[in-house]
């Protein structure tokens, strides 16, 4: 499976201490627009993988880590480079917005 399932018991070891970069989708089963991207999370996943590293974060299973990046609205993406976040998009619009704010971020 090319998208990680990350939780609190995983998070360090599957995202701090990660080399290289992740992007960390915060969601929810209910979420209507949490399913429309979730095709595209598989494909950046797919596509990019070897340069960079796709997780899931379960908002309703996961409070302790929805409430410490303070994610309100959901799907979030967060990116996380060296174990730090270094910037998040709210409910992007498109696969293409994904990959630009990738590259914005030096990513792809």
């Amino acid at each position: 499976m090319l998208i990680k399932e990350i939780t609190n018991k995983n998070f360090n070891k599957e995202v701090l201490e990660v080399q290289g970069p992740i992007l960390i989708e915060f969601w929810a089963p209910w979420c209507g627009y949490c399913k429309r991207l979730s095709p595209v999370m598989d494909q950046v996943a797919g596509e990019y993988e070897g340069k960079l590293q796709v997780g899931k974060i379960n908002i309703d299973e996961q409070t302790e880590l929805t409430a410490r990046f303070e994610v309100e609205t959901i799907p979030t993406l967060i990116l996380f480079a060296e174990g730090k976040a270094i910037d998040s998009v709210i409910a992007p619009q498109s696969r293409a917005q994904v990959t630009d704010w990738l590259k914005t971020n030096n990513v792809l």
